[in-house]
């Protein structure tokens, strides 16, 4: 069976880091391809300020032809009908496509720890296996609510993923780079180099529109 892994973000912007951990975790789990997806219309936080369009462009960019990464636009293609984007939404439309893969949903343990609070969170297992990203040397702690539902479908190897067609969930631990948006953003906004922090296609795309909206994006966040 096929082996996607599905890595979505608002990307704003895609950076080193976040190209960096689809690289590592589509070799560390074995990995046919990893969709790289940007959310257009987020329900967990404020729309951001740079538009799904221009994001998606960045992305675009940043995989250029790099091997095993797939740029996916499903949600910005769902936006145009006004729906979010719902991560059930996608993994399900993405199996309807490829009914005989296997998926993989990669996830910060941030992002796994507020699963309860997503969009009919228990139908992701329904369609995929769960891959938590872990920080070094710190162990995901889930909510009483969630680690209850996660007895029984925690594994310890990639290749228990491939033994079972969805419902596990796998903490990883991959190599860190310390780059987030937020510094990213944040450098912007000083009038500083991000060079060596975002890919060079995109640094060379940004225009003066796309860094002040990103500036204000960043102050918008901190307000």
């Amino acid at each position: 069976m096929k082996a996607i892994g599905f890595f979505g973000g608002t990307f704003a912007p895609i950076h080193n880091g976040h190209l960096r951990l689809a690289i590592e975790l589509k070799e560390a789990l074995g990995l046919d391809v990893v969709h790289v997806t940007p959310s257009a219309r987020p329900p967990h936080r404020a729309r951001p300020g740079i538009s799904a369009e221009r994001r998606l462009d960045w992305v675009r960019l940043a995989v250029g032809d790099e091997p095993g990464l797939f740029v996916d636009d499903r949600e910005l293609r769902r936006a145009t009908q006004g729906l979010l984007s719902y991560t059930c939404d996608s993994l399900a439309d993405l199996k309807r496509e490829q009914p005989d893969s296997r998926l993989f949903l990669l996830l910060g343990d941030d992002a796994a720890n507020q699963l309860p609070s997503w969009h009919r969170w228990r139908e992701l297992f329904e369609l995929a296996h769960v891959v938590v990203v872990e920080r070094p040397g710190q162990r995901s702690e889930p909510g009483a609510e969630l680690a209850d539902f996660l007895r029984g479908r925690k594994v310890d190897a990639a290749c228990a993923l491939h033994e079972s067609p969805h419902g596990l969930w796998l903490p990883i631990t991959v190599p860190p780079l310390a780059i987030s948006s937020t510094r990213i953003r944040s450098l912007l906004q000083a009038g500083r180099s991000v060079r060596g922090l975002v890919p060079e296609p995109v640094i060379r795309s940004l225009t003066p529109e796309d860094v002040r909206a990103l500036t204000i994006e960043e102050a918008a966040i901190h307000d």
